[in-house]
């Protein structure tokens, strides 16, 4: 079995695949260690395991990850399922890379693009024949909303609540109406854009805000919790192999 790793900004998200389908998956809150690890793989005969972080990883965390069969911790010169042609790969987000791969593997020499709607919203492209072109970053709902609050001396910080209008009729709904319906307007125009330059494509939503996203939007959207961990456990499976 695989255990699978995506520390993000705010959680964990951890995974055990049986080879290629996920068995079972979870969440960690900040502060976890060893411990809430163990506890998750309990009477699991884990094999491989594959970590993807873009906070850091605990020192103590990962000497246990280390003492399994086989350890992998995503990186810039990881080799990689599909061709990467990204120009600056070591900044480039594991959560975006394993996302794209995760699609790929969904959606077999099919044309993707993965939207991850987080803290921030980014945007990736994989074609026909798994090249990965590069994407985009936006701030996700949340910021949008703090920064307008946070970059002005008198608008108030609002918190998020469900649009009814697209024009705004006071201070706070002209706030909610910018912030949340303004992500979902540039989302969908994103969407338009890369179709009329890469053609046809799998619009696969993933994180925390993917279902708000997905019932505002006109386009076919898939929306799939787990595509980081499907394709971390994709990397994994091919240096494995």
């Amino acid at each position: 079995m695989n255990l699978i790793i995506d520390i993000g900004n705010t959680r964990t998200k951890l995974g055990i695949f049986g080879k290629r389908k996920l068995i079972r998956k979870g969440v960690l809150e900040k502060g976890w260690g060893v411990k809430e690890l163990k506890a998750f793989i309990a009477k699991r005969r884990i094999e491989n395991v594959a970590v993807a972080s873009v906070v850091g990883l605990d020192r103590k965390v990962e000497q246990f990850l280390k003492e399994f069969n086989f350890y992998l911790k995503l990186s810039a010169s990881t080799p990689l399922p599909i061709k990467n042609t990204y120009k600056s790969p070591k900044t480039l987000g594991n959560d975006r890379l394993a996302a794209v791969i995760g699609a790929h593997f969904l959606f077999p020499k099919q044309a993707c693009l993965v939207i991850d709607a987080g803290t921030c919203i980014t945007y990736d492209v994989i074609d026909t024949k798994g090249i990965y072109h590069g994407g985009n970053i936006a701030p996700g709902i949340n910021m949008r909303l703090k920064a307008m609050h946070t970059f002005t001396a008198k608008l108030p910080l609002v918190k998020r609540s469900r649009v009814i209008s697209p024009v705004g009729k006071d201070t706070k709904s002209s706030i909610l109406t910018g912030g949340q319906l303004g992500a979902t307007l540039e989302m969908g125009g994103f969407i338009k854009l890369y179709t009329a330059k890469f053609g046809p494509l799998n619009v696969i939503l993933t994180g925390g805000d993917a279902e708000y996203f997905a019932n505002k939007l006109k386009t076919k959207i898939f929306v799939n919790s787990n595509l980081v961990l499907v394709g971390l456990n994709q990397i994994l499976n091919y240096n494995v192999q």
